[in-house]
């Protein structure tokens, strides 16, 4: 059996309110709460995979990184224009409004309240 990634789990300050931000920033599709008492807001990321948000009383961020085709890039970078999100081409400077990532032709990190990292690379 091949290994995949099934879910993950995100910190987050307001569980409902990052995976609302991550789904539309990404333009993903945000999924009803699931767990015990709806503690986790998911969001689908591909077929296999969803990332599954959580409130944490002290969260830590962490580092996710996307790789996207050039459409979905621009169409990334559009949402985060439009609603005024600051990102960055370097993980030390994730607000200085540059895509000229260091990996790839073009790329770029933003961040949410809980302070995670997302990274989303497109090779043209």
């Amino acid at each position: 059996m091949t290994i995949t990634l099934n879910h993950t789990i995100v910190p987050a300050v307001d569980h409902r309110e990052a995976a609302r931000f991550f789904a539309s920033v990404m333009g993903l599709e945000e999924l009803p709460p699931a767990g015990r008492n709806g503690h986790f807001a998911p969001v689908r990321v591909n077929d296999t995979l969803t990332l599954d948000f959580m409130t944490v009383a002290d969260p830590e961020g962490h580092h996710l990184a996307f790789d996207v085709d050039p459409a979905t890039f621009d169409a990334i970078l559009s949402r985060i224009r439009a609603a005024d999100i600051s990102y960055g081409s370097d993980p030390t400077e994730p607000d200085n409004g540059r895509i000229d990532h260091p990996l790839c032709p073009r790329g770029l990190f933003f961040q949410d309240t809980a302070g995670n990292l997302y990274e989303v690379m497109s090779p043209a």
